[in-house]
Formats: C-alpha cells, sequence, structure tokens
C-alpha cells in the first residue's frame, strides 16, 4: 500500500514556478528523505503533503485517497517543525496534549496517549516542566511528543534538528530512527539538507535541485551509483573528488597530460572523472596515477582526510587511517582502485561500462 503518492506535483508563486512537475511513490512505513540546497523545493513539497501550502497542479495521494482539497486536519499526518512552537505557560503534559483536548477527546484517552508517547520519548520525568525548564533537545521531544499522540499516518518532519549542536543532533537523530522502529508501519517524510542525517536515517533518499528531482534511491545506492555531477557532488562526506578531464576522445588525460587508462571500457564521451576519498591512495611519487603536494590535514581520531593539491591546482581529498601523520608540504603520489564515475559534457553518469582502475 502507498503511504503517500505525489503525482507531477507543481507550485508557482504568481507566476514563479518553485516546484516542476515532482514524482515520488513513498510506501507505507517507509522513512524517505528530501536532501537537497536551500531553495531546493523540499520544505514547499512537505507544506504541500501537509496541506499548508496549495498545489498549482498534479495530484497528491494519502493512503490512496486523493487530498489535494483536503483539509489539513483531516489528512492523518501530524508535523514537527524546525521550531519547536511549544506554548510557554503550558507544562510538556499540557502541551503534547492540547491538540487532543481542542477535538474533544475525554481527558482518560488524553492521559494514556500523552504518557504512552513520553514513554517512549523517554520523557516522563519531564511532564510538569514548562518549556522554559527544557533544553534544545527536551524541548524537540516534547515537540515530536505531540506529533505521536495524534496517531496521524504519515510524519512529517521539517529540519528537526537545526536548531540542536553537534552532540544533540545526533543524539537526536539517534531517537528519531529508533522511533521509526517502535512505530512499525507508521510513514516519515523528512527534510534535511544535511546529507549526513539522509544517508544515517533514509530508507529512500530523494535528492531535490531547484524544485525538482535529481534521483530516488536507497541511501547506499545514491552514493555508489549517483546519476549525475550534482548527486556525486552532494551525497558523501567527505563529497566525491570531481576531476575535469582533458585530451582527446581516443585517449583522455587528466589536465597535466597524464594518460587516463581504465582496466576495461571506453573514456570517449567521459569529461569528468569521479573518485571516492576511501578510493584513493598514497604510493611514491611517480608510482601512481598522479602526483601532488599535501596542503591540508584533518585529524579526526580514527581517521584523516588528508587534501592534495595537484599539479593543475586541484586539491583532492584522500581518506586515510587516524595516526598516519603525513606531514604538509610532502610530495605524495596517489593511486586509485576499485570503482570509479565517470561523466559526459551533460554531467549524467556514464553507465553500461564498468569504471575501474
Amino acid at each position: 500500500m502507498t503511504g503517500v503518492s505525489l503525482k507531477n506535483i507543481k507550485k508557482s508563486y504568481g507566476t514563479t514556478p518553485v516546484v516542476h512537475g515532482v514524482d515520488i511513490e513513498i510506501e507505507k512505513g517507509e522513512f524517505v528523505v528530501f536532501v537537497g540546497p536551500s531553495g531546493c523545493g523540499k520544505s514547499t513539497l512537505l507544506r504541500m503533503i501537509a496541506g499548508l501550502e496549495d498545489i498549482t497542479s498534479g495530484d497528491l495521494y494519502i493512503n490512496d485517497q486523493r487530498v489535494n482539497d483536503v483539509d489539513p486536519s483531516r489528512r492523518g499526518v501530524a508535523m514537527v517543525f524546525q521550531t519547536y512552537a511549544l506554548y510557554p505557560h503550558m507544562s510538556v503534559d499540557q502541551n503534547m496534549g492540547f491538540g487532543l483536548r481542542m477535538n474533544g477527546m475525554p481527558k482518560a484517552e488524553v492521559a494514556e496517549r500523552v504518557n504512552k508517547a513520553a514513554a517512549i520519548l523517554q520523557i516522563e520525568d519531564l511532564l510538569d516542566r514548562k518549556p522554559r525548564q527544557l533544553s534544545g533537545g527536551q524541548r524537540q521531544r516534547v515537540a515530536i511528543g505531540r506529533a505521536i499522540v495524534r496517531n496521524p499516518q504519515v510524519f512529517l518532519f521539517d529540519e528537526p534538528l537545526s536548531n540542536l549542536d553537534a552532540e544533540l543532533r545526533v543524539a537526536t537523530r539517534l531517537e528519531i530512527a529508533k522511533l521509526h522502529q517502535q512505530l512499525a508501519g507508521s510513514t516519515m517524510v523528512y527534510v534535511t539538507h544535511d546529507q549526513v542525517e539522509a544517508m544515517t536515517l533514509a530508507d529512500k533518499i530523494v535528492v531535490l535541485r531547484k524544485g525538482k528531482v535529481e534521483q530516488i534511491g536507497a541511501p547506499m545506492d545514491l552514493y555508489e551509483t549517483p546519476a549525475n555531477l550534482f548527486v556525486a557532488g552532494f551525497i558523501g562526506s567527505p563529497k566525491m573528488n570531481l576531476i575535469e578531464l582533458a585530451g582527446t576522445e581516443a585517449a583522455r588525460t587528466f589536465k597535466d597530460g597524464t594518460k587516463l587508462a581504465l582496466a576495461e571500457g571506453g573514456t570517449a564521451r567521459a569529461t569528468v572523472l569521479g573518485v571516492r576519498a576511501d578510493q584513493l591512495h598514497f604510493v611514491a611519487p611517480g608510482a601512481g596515477t598522479l602526483d601532488g603536494t599535501v596542503s591540508v590535514v584533518e585529524r579526526l581520531g580514527d581517521a584523516e582526510f588528508v587534501y592534495v593539491r595537484t599539479a593543475w591546482d586541484q586539491e583532492l581529498v584522500v581518506r586515510v587511517d587516524g595516526g598516519t601523520g603525513t606531514p604538509v608540504g610532502q610530495t605524495v603520489g596517489l593511486e586509485m582502485s576499485g570503482r570509479i564515475h565517470l561523466f559526459d559534457a551533460e554531467g549524467l553518469a556514464l553507465t553500461g561500462v564498468s569504471h575501474t582502475l
């Protein structure tokens, strides 16, 4: 059964189009993340699902019911916003149950739902506190609890972690992942500009740019087989190294004239080569695919990201084990191994060829 279906959805503000014919199928129980840079239309899509934005054209279905003209309160969705939007004069208990009380639900049932949600989120000891007495992470859990008590068919999250510090972001991200497991069968649609959140949370990622879908797929599918240069450069941390190629169609080279030799397959249409940081390895100068000079080293404990400046003045990032101690200024050789990625002049991935070195 389809949880949410968007069919040729378009949105314009006056004569300015912002969403251009989006088609997305979200299965019931899936955790789907909309990701992309600011202004790509991801929050606008979420608000259209919630009913907070009108749909200019196209069809929106929730659990196989067309809901274009259905009131937001009757769509079976609950939304968690970037800002917590808690009533400062109410306790946590009162904030979580407010919507239910306004709909006339009996007090006993309201209390039961609030207590159940509080147990799931482990905030039972906070029910008597006011929002000002809570940390940012606790406030966000209350906002999520307010959504849970409604027993929605679809949860909508609009960048819920953006106001939290780094440590709280990680902790709350784990809580949201656990919440999806606990609420089996609940469909979740999550908006973020952070591709790390997308990779760690999603069953399926929708990559958006300028109101259009660039690619839809499982996190590792997008990581290993990006459809185009935009996805290749957006998904992954650090992002993929993208190297412009030179030479003739018969013999593609790097910009310093070094020949590009693939194990198999042609390169005639390739204009850009992509390689992940963990597919570059240090060798002696002159012994690898290309040479460069170490410019920066980022030490992260168990790993280091070493930035190497090439002869044509491009920085490539290499992932090595922590404690390697590669000194800045050293000349090194780089060897590419495993699968690489080739893109044509239109920025599209070349498929049907096994790109290995």
